[in-house]
């Protein structure tokens, strides 16, 4: 079994008003770690404190495109929190033609080639348009061949494209460049609210199996929304992958 995270993303609403708070139950659920999305105005040695303090690690984080003018910021940060994982996305716009997630590509291959000797990885995480056919193919997958050295942060949720592709199948099919999972869950309706994971409409077990365990390192959970509470939510999803046997946590 894989350690489970969860983004902060899910509970940016919470955080606004209490990280520390937030992070406390957090902890007191279960999860090993947390995958931020920003700092909340806290320096990356305050939040690492944080963190320290509640048994927590940062297992990657979600951060604006690596470049030549922020390079150094980024590594200082990611060595502060003691992650290796980088991971930035791009809009529809992105993946609307070739030319375009092609030029997309270029730009996060030259991140990756700048993180590199840093000891950093550099990741992509998708949402459903790069599930799209471009010219015949996934602009997913046009994206990784034109990418070598990017890994993807697959939101397995969102690949799915709301019915439109078998996810296990693709997991499986790219499970070398596939180190964290995003793992959500919801009725796979366009607008409609997620779900806690376990109680929608994705095969999440089979979603997992499918994966490289000797690439595979960390589940993430990722809920945009969710028509309850969400901590309620962030609980029942942890419970669903811990007393399944899918995810490892601290409890």
């Amino acid at each position: 079994m894989k350690p489970i995270s969860i983004q902060l993303y899910s509970v940016r609403e919470q955080t606004q008003h209490d990280l520390p708070g937030v992070l406390s139950r957090i902890a007191e659920i279960g999860y090993k770690g947390v995958e931020p999305a920003g700092l909340q105005g806290r320096s990356p040695k305050g939040f690492r404190a944080l963190l320290d303090d509640l048994g927590l690690v940062a297992s990657s984080t979600h951060g604006p495109l690596p470049t030549a003018e922020n390079v150094n910021e980024i590594v200082e940060t990611a060595q502060a929190l003691g992650y290796d994982m980088v991971i930035s996305g791009k809009s529809p716009d992105d993946f609307r033609t070739r030319d375009a997630i092609l030029a997309a590509a270029e730009q996060f291959q030259t991140a990756a080639e700048l993180l590199k000797p840093h000891g950093v990885r550099m990741g992509y995480h998708n949402h459903w348009w790069e599930f799209d056919e471009i010219d015949g193919r996934l602009g997913y997958e046009i994206f990784l061949e034109a990418a070598p050295d990017v890994f993807s942060e697959m939101d397995t949720y969102w690949a799915c494209n709301f019915g439109a592709v078998d996810v296990p199948a693709m997991v499986a099919k790219h499970a070398a460049r596939l180190p964290i999972l995003h793992i959500k869950d919801g009725p796979l309706v366009r607008d409609e609210p997620h779900t806690a994971v376990g109680a929608g409409k994705m095969d999440v077990p089979a979603v997992i199996g499918a994966a490289d365990a000797d690439v595979l390192e960390w589940l993430v959970v990722e809920l945009d929304e969710c028509a309850g509470d969400m901590m309620d939510a962030v609980a029942a999803s942890y419970a669903y992958l811990t007393g399944q046997g899918l995810a490892a946590g601290n409890k």
